[in-house]
Formats: structure tokens, sequence, C-alpha cells
């Protein structure tokens, strides 16, 4: 019997942004792992069906860091015919108990509809990414990016066959990839479930004109001006601490927030499915990133706001 969870495996190749992705299904919603032992993803998953739980859609991150520390869930396999999409997959040989293959064959024939969203990217952006980034690759023999891709293809290469949707991220900004991801989470949702957009932005880049609520935060004590935090961003602690600590921040929030819920409902009612709400200062880096951040939480603990896909962007956070 098929179970009544959503469940999304998102893997692919380091860099190509499943850390992006992850966030991105989180801001709508599910509930997320990063990196879970392809062992313990039964156990996580039984533990997520409890009845007293409210957990109904998850999100986890299976890559090739694993055999790092579970080196003989990537053994070698005798090849298995595979079928795209959420038909079940024909069972191979007998093979080593933690094949991951093997396990998520099996989990879907005990009802788990797990989806794979393969993310992937050519080796020229994938090497220039980890050049920026000074990271070095999990499977890099001798310091050999190039290797370690190619070792890193072939070994998850079971898994993009498998996937229900591959997406190339070569060309993709980080806010289109996570737009991309919560376009393909979002399929088929009911008609009553509205998503809510919180959007930051920077006055000195234009107004975005998707924005249905604008709100202008420039009046706010600006952390630009003061030395030692200035060249953070709004999503550093320190940042916020400074943001939020005035009088007339706290003040704001409480009319914004008083606010938007009051006109959530009645969009729902409307049957509005998008709502966008933008927050913007001067460079789209400091306060709004706060202040967005700050409503985001409010939006998804607040009980009295039902019914709604979240997604978060900044838009301007990595501009000047």
């Amino acid at each position: 019997m098929m179970k009544g969870m959503r469940i999304i495996l998102i893997s692919g190749l380091s860099g190509s942004g499943k850390t992006t992705a992850i966030k991105a299904l989180e801001d709508i919603g599910f509930y997320c792992v990063d990196n879970l032992p392809t062992l313990l993803l039964h156990k996580f998953l039984e533990l997520c069906e409890q009845p007293d739980g409210k957990i109904s859609k998850v999100a986890v991150v299976k890559d090739v860091r694993e055999e790092v520390f579970y080196p003989g869930a990537f053994q070698a396999r005798t090849a298995v015919p595979i079928e795209r999409g959420e038909r079940e997959v024909e069972a191979g040989p007998a093979g080593p108990v933690n094949d991951p293959q093997r396990i998520l064959q099996a989990l879907k024939k005990e009802g788990y509809p797990v989806e794979i969203l393969f993310l992937e990217a050519s080796d020229a952006v994938l090497m220039r990414r980890f050049s920026e980034t000074r990271r070095e690759h999990p499977l890099a023999v001798g310091g050999s990016i190039r290797d370690g891709l190619r070792i890193e293809r072939q070994r998850l290469q079971f898994l993009r066959d498998m996937a229900r949707q591959v997406i190339d991220t070569s060309i993709l900004s980080v806010h289109q990839l996570k737009e991309k991801v919560q376009q393909y989470a979002l399929e088929g949702k009911t008609s009553n479930q509205m998503t809510v957009n919180l959007l930051s932005f920077g006055y000195s880049f234009g107004i975005p004109f998707e924005a249905d609520l604008l709100m202008d935060v420039r009046f706010l004590p600006n952390p630009y001006f003061v030395e030692e935090l200035k060249r953070y961003k709004g999503d550093d602690p320190r940042v916020s601490e400074y943001v939020l600590q005035w009088d007339e921040t706290k003040e704001f929030l409480r009319h914004v927030e008083d606010m938007i819920r009051f006109l959530i409902p009645l969009y729902q009612k409307e049957m509005k499915t998008h709502l966008t709400i933008a927050v913007g200062c001067t460079g789209g880096r400091h306060r709004s990133v706060v202040i967005v951040n700050r409503l985001a939480d409010m939006l998804r603990n607040d009980p009295a706001v039902k019914e709604i896909f979240l997604s978060v962007q900044h838009r301007d956070m990595e501009k000047g």
C-alpha cells in the first residue's frame, strides 16, 4: 500500500547545488535532512510516519560523501534494468545489504513513494565552482578534481537513471535553481494552497515587478554604517541582532505580522494562488534580508497561518 507521504531524495554531483535545493524545499514546508546515510533512510521514514507526528513532506540529500564514511555502500554492483519515474524497478542479484540501489528498491516495494531529484552540471562549471570556493572534491584522486568528478559520475549513474527529474544547473543562478526546485515540488498542489513568496531587494537595483505588497525598511538603522558589520550580510547573526534590537524595528514587525496574518486568509478566500511580499532597503544586503528572514520564521511557526507554501528569496544580497 502506498504511504501517504511526499518523499524527495535529492542527489547529484558535488557542487551541482544540492544545498540550495534542500533549502528551497525547506522554505516550502518540507522536513529536510542533509546527507542521511542510506542505511538509516528506512528507519528515518518510519519515525516520520508516527501517528502523533505532523510530517507529510520529507526531503533527504544523498550524495557521494556517504562513501567516505560507509565505503561498502558503493561496492561494485551487477547492472540491473532501471526504469525512470515512479514505476517500480526490477530487483537485481543479491548484493551487499547496504547497497543504496537495493535499499531504494525495497523502500518502493514497501510503498514509500521515493522520488529522486538529480542535479548535475558540466565538468567545466563544476571545476570552476570548486576552484572559486577552494573546496576539495570528496573523491579527488591526488588532488585532481577532474578525476574525482569522473569517478563520482560513474558511482551516481544508477541514481541518475532512477531519477524522476534531472536538472542541469550549469547556467542557473542560485535563485533560478531555487525556483526550479520549488516548481518541481509544487506540482499537483491543491487549489486551496497559496504560495507566499518573501522577497528582499535593494532599491538601488530597482523595485521587483512581481511584488504584490511592497515595504520600505530604509528608515531602520543601517548596519552598513557600522564598520564591524558592513562587510557581513543580513543572514549573519551579528547583523540580524543589530537590526532587530531597535524599538522601531520591533514595532514595525508587530504591525507587519498582524497585517500579514489578517491578509492571507482573505487572499485565500479569493482563491489567490501567489502572493509576493517584497521588502526593500538601500542595497538589499542587510536590513531587508533580516526582516524577510524574521517574517519567514513567523509564517513557518504561526498556527494561525495555514495551507501555504513559503518561498524565501534574497534577490540582491550577493550584490554590491
